[in-house]
């Protein structure tokens, strides 16, 4: 798929929002009212969770189909999308990791997090009895409802947490396996908003990752979904992204 957005006379890039695992992109509904309040154009398009590669090109084409510069944001597996989708395209003018990951050429997501201490995710993560459809091969993963809370989004309400449990998407295990094959943010400007509290993705791989990149850092203290529970905390590291570019 492709959207393009008609430029306006600012000369800011479009954010393009992509988001992570167990989730669609109405988690950055927070983040969308603080920049189109103040005027910035945003684009978060969905990710379908199939794997690494297919997903990259879908985001590659949402981007390519956009007239002007972009800043490309992703939360948790969607860094990785975005890390591989960026690569090579002239429009990319930045990066944003959101607790995400920001892989190298030759890592996977299961790969990168072995090498951390295990998090509360590898716990209440349950594979399903069948394949997951319109992937490589293997199950779907979902995060059991009863460990939703406190391994995804502890800093939430618990009615919140509810609501986001039933009615998370389903990740093929496959796209955690699946090795990266580029990473953008080699050549182009990167930030990163690592959530102290983080039971998804070990505090200490996403410090690794943003200081492998050479990002621009900012620590909050936050869950896996901070970006949800604080979002013009992460609307002010987008605005600041944007500034520089």
């Amino acid at each position: 798929m492709s959207e393009t957005v008609q430029p306006t006379e600012s000369s800011a890039p479009v954010v393009v929002l992509v988001h992570g695992a167990f989730a669609d992109a109405s988690g950055f509904t927070g983040v969308i009212r603080e920049l189109t309040a103040v005027g910035h154009r945003v684009v978060a398009p969905p990710n379908p969770l199939r794997g690494l590669a297919g997903d990259a090109a879908v985001i590659r084409a949402v981007v390519g189909g956009i007239d002007g510069p972009v800043l490309l944001v992703g939360h948790s597996y969607g860094g990785a999308v975005i890390t591989q989708a960026s690569a090579g395209l002239d429009n990319v003018a930045g990066l944003v990791y959101l607790a995400a990951f920001g892989l190298d050429e030759g890592e996977s997501c299961a790969g990168l997090g072995a090498g951390f201490p295990p998090s509360m995710l590898a716990e209440t993560v349950r594979p399903t009895s069948y394949e997951a459809y319109g992937a490589a091969g293997g199950p779907d993963l979902y995060i059991d409802a009863d460990g939703f809370h406190e391994s995804y989004c502890a800093d939430l309400p618990a009615e919140s947490a509810l609501a986001m449990s039933l009615a998370q998407r389903p990740i093929a295990a496959a796209a955690f396996t699946e090795e990266a094959t580029a990473a953008g943010w080699k050549t182009v400007p990167s930030w990163y908003q690592i959530a102290r509290h983080d039971n998804a993705l070990s505090p200490r791989a996403q410090r690794f990752m943003a200081e492998r990149m050479g990002a621009t850092t900012e620590e909050v203290d936050g869950s896996h979904a901070a970006f949800i529970a604080q979002p013009r905390r992460t609307a002010d590291l987008v605005k600041a992204a944007l500034s520089r570019l």
